[in-house]
């Protein structure tokens, strides 16, 4: 009797997109709720075996993701570009399949990926808006000067050993991050800050990110902010960004990569309070029908 043949194998790429805010962030631990077990246990559900999910960056506990990359290997007769539908049907509702398509088996999700890009939010109105607060951080009891943020992460860019915006229990054999671009811009109410690098020291970000809120509230200057993660004073780092204002917002890869623009670049909408002018009728203070007399004129 012949033995069937066996079948062929595709690596296939997934553009992923995630809400954080209920999972122990993106990579498989034991006993905790992440984003990697939940789509391999999808896969499996499929192919009818174990399978592992090779994600381009490990986000933290309650950190989204606009556009994570990963890939897994699958055999079958299921095509690449179908599998974002295939998953889509068997997985939570805070995780979406951007699209999915077949890469070649020496394409790998994180290292072959050139750089990856964040976007921290802050909320600077005093008043809350239960709509933006899942996804920033809502600080207002000083107000932050974009500029001093700027001026504080231009001399980020470039070759450098940031050791001072480390966590505990890295296991990284060094501190050394190229850092592409750093960027802190305003709209409205809403300060953003972006940064992007070839790859990301465990919980880098927030702490970043709650350092240079003292620099915006000028607390601490430019130079002083300079200073610190240059002589690597990581004793002085003391506060981490809460989780949820940060985001990843997209990961960069070379021509290989099989994506279109769309699916991956910028899919992380910004929040934009319009300032419109208000009809008039609303600008003013409306006299109210005098209900008790217009009864008596009725009788």
């Amino acid at each position: 009797m012949l033995e069937p043949l066996p079948q062929p194998t595709q690596r296939v790429a997934l553009v992923i997109q995630y809400l954080g805010t209920r999972f122990h962030g993106w990579q498989r631990q034991q006993g905790q709720n992440t984003v990697q077990e939940e789509i391999e246990k999808a896969i499996a559900s499929v192919l009818g075996h174990p399978v592992t999910l090779y994600g381009a960056g490990r986000t933290d506990a309650g950190v989204h993701a606009a556009a994570q990359v990963a890939h897994f290997n699958a055999t079958g007769p299921i095509p690449a570009a179908r599998w974002a539908a295939v998953l889509n049907s068997r997985l939570p509702e805070d995780i979406l399949i951007r699209g999915s398509a077949p890469v070649s088996d020496s394409w790998h999700a994180r290292f072959s990926a050139l750089w990856r890009r964040y976007r921290y939010t802050i909320y600077t109105d005093s008043r809350p808006n239960l709509f933006v607060q899942p996804f920033s951080w809502h600080y207002y009891l000083r107000p932050l000067d974009e500029s001093s943020i700027q001026a504080a992460m231009t001399p980020l860019i470039g070759c450098h050993e940031l050791a001072a915006f480390r966590r505990a229990g890295s296991k990284r054999a060094h501190s050394w991050v190229n850092v592409q671009a750093a960027e802190c811009y305003r709209q409205g109410p809403f300060l953003q800050i972006e940064i992007q690098a070839d790859g990301f020291l465990y919980g880098m970000v927030r702490l970043l990110v709650g350092l240079l809120v003292e620099v915006g509230t000028k607390e601490r200057s430019p130079d002083s902010f300079t200073r610190l993660w240059s002589e690597q004073r990581r004793e002085e780092v003391k506060y981490a960004s809460p989780a949820h204002g940060l985001c990843l917002l997209r990961v960069g890869y070379d021509l290989e990569f099989p994506f279109p623009r769309e699916v991956w670049y910028d899919n992380m909408p910004k929040f934009v309070f319009p300032e419109v002018d208000l009809p008039p009728f609303l600008n003013s203070n409306p006299v109210l029908p005098d209900w008790e007399n217009a009864k008596v004129a009725a009788k």
